[in-house]
């Protein structure tokens, strides 16, 4: 990847097919837009399950709730990007309520959290709408450039 953010990728939810260069392809689209810049380093994004994600909701957030997506800020200092943890379960659950395809949601996921890196919050009212906008404008960018849904899972 020709790229100033360099991908760290952990998958830790079993059946889940993560294609590396597909991923490295959708940073480097979503970086060379110049849209939603985020800090260069290593960004680390991790597939998770409800229940390890909700952990960490509960030790960094005070909150034991599940949730889709955690994401932490960069750390200049460290050549870190900042870090991604996405919920598979969550992405499973929201696909089959919305009737969406599951990796179409799991993009999303990513995309949502690369724009909380980029500064979006979804905090207020005003803010979700904005992150909305721009998590339209994010998938409609891969979807363009034909790098949207390339996840798999063999296992539910």
């Amino acid at each position: 990847m020709n790229s100033t953010i360099q991908l760290e990728l952990n998958n830790q939810f079993k059946g889940l097919q993560v294609p590396f260069e597909a991923l490295c392809k959708q940073v480097e689209t979503l970086e060379k837009s110049e849209l939603f810049p985020i800090q260069s380093g290593e960004l680390s994004l991790a597939f998770v399950d409800d229940q390890t994600l909700a952990s960490i909701h509960a030790e960094f957030m005070d909150d034991p709730s599940p949730t889709d997506v955690i994401t932490f800020a960069a750390e200049p200092a460290m050549e870190s990007a900042g870090e991604i943890l996405i919920s598979v379960d969550r992405a499973i659950e929201q696909a089959r309520q919305q009737g969406v395809p599951f990796s179409h949601e799991l993009s999303l996921y990513f995309i949502h959290g690369w724009l909380h890196l980029a500064g979006y919050t979804d905090d207020t009212p005003e803010a979700i709408l904005e992150m909305r906008a721009a998590e339209k404008t994010a998938i409609r960018l891969l979807q363009d450039q034909g790098q949207l849904d390339d996840f798999t899972i063999t296992e539910f």
